[in-house]
């Protein structure tokens, strides 16, 4: 009985991954037949370094760098601001924080990645754009210094949960040692503990970059959606992300503007997949040092 209760067990476990594999290979197919075939008709270099996005002039144009630059500037705004919160945290709660009191702070930041990101997008159009509106005298507080400031808290829970595990993970006798030295708490954390643990540190910075830069709701919300190169953080930009949110609604299925939409996803997909990759390789490291 217990023989095929292992078989009946492995095959359903043997499913369950080859299955996972099956749809990642679908989702891979679905975008590459519905986006490539713009590219007969549009070189790779005018689509990704092209500035005009027009595509359902006459003569249509599909440039996407406006959109790469958006991306990559709330991205880098928010791990500026995510980083230091979502590090700090998670030396608070792993080197400083006492149990009792770890045990409250904890759950507290964890919960944070549980809010839907809608709800975000709400709290940064009604809360905090309206505040950088009239303190900074501007036009309009939807703009890449708003995006920034609301997925910077979005990254937060990832960033201090994953960077804890590693300093947590750090071995006990390295601490003593350390200490035994001479060394005060702050130097200990800062050249011994973070040190040793810094590939899981740096996995977790990239893994809240890969959430950053695939995030939609937020961005589609707060950041403006003005398809500009920006010329300072309070310009609004479009990211890659509210761009096929907001577009896709409007084309027709096997259009040109239809696969210029896959196009920007297949980009998106290329580089999430690289940061996570990236990830792998960096958490892989961590696990076998």
């Amino acid at each position: 009985m217990h023989k095929y209760k292992e078989k009946a067990f492995t095959a359903i476990t043997y499913t369950a991954s080859l299955f996972t594999i099956m749809v990642l290979f679908a989702l891979i197919y679905g975008l590459f037949r519905e986006g490539l075939p713009l590219f007969n008709k549009v070189s790779l270099t005018e689509f990704i370094f092209g500035i005009g996005w027009y595509p359902t002039n006459a003569e249509p144009e599909f440039g996407a760098w406006t959109f790469i630059i958006g991306s990559f500037c709330v991205t880098i705004g928010a791990l500026i601001i995510g980083i230091p919160l979502g590090l700090g945290s998670a030396i608070f709660i792993s080197e400083i924080a006492g149990n009792r009191l770890k045990e409250i702070v904890k759950p507290v930041i964890e919960l944070l990645a549980g809010i839907p990101s809608v709800v975000y997008g709400l709290f940064g159009m009604s809360t905090i754009a309206p505040l950088i509106r009239n303190w900074l005298n501007l036009d309009t507080g939807l703009n890449i210094f708003t995006a920034s400031v609301i997925l910077g808290l979005m990254i937060v829970p990832i960033i201090a949960s994953m960077s804890e595990d590693a300093l947590t993970n750090v071995p006990k006798s390295i601490r003593e040692a350390a200490l035994a030295l001479g060394s005060t708490k702050m130097e200990c954390i800062f050249r011994v503990i973070i040190p040793a643990a810094q590939r899981g540190i740096i996995g977790s910075i990239l893994l809240g970059l890969g959430r950053a830069i695939g995030e939609t709701m937020v961005v589609l919300m707060v950041a403006g959606g003005s398809a500009q190169i920006p010329k300072s953080i309070f310009d609004s930009v479009r990211p890659l992300t509210s761009t096929i949110a907001a577009e896709m609604g409007e084309t027709v299925i096997g259009g040109l503007h239809y696969q210029s939409l896959y196009a920007l996803a297949i980009l998106l997909f290329v580089l999430t997949f690289a940061i996570n990759l990236i990830t792998e390789f960096f958490i892989a490291k961590r696990d076998k040092k």
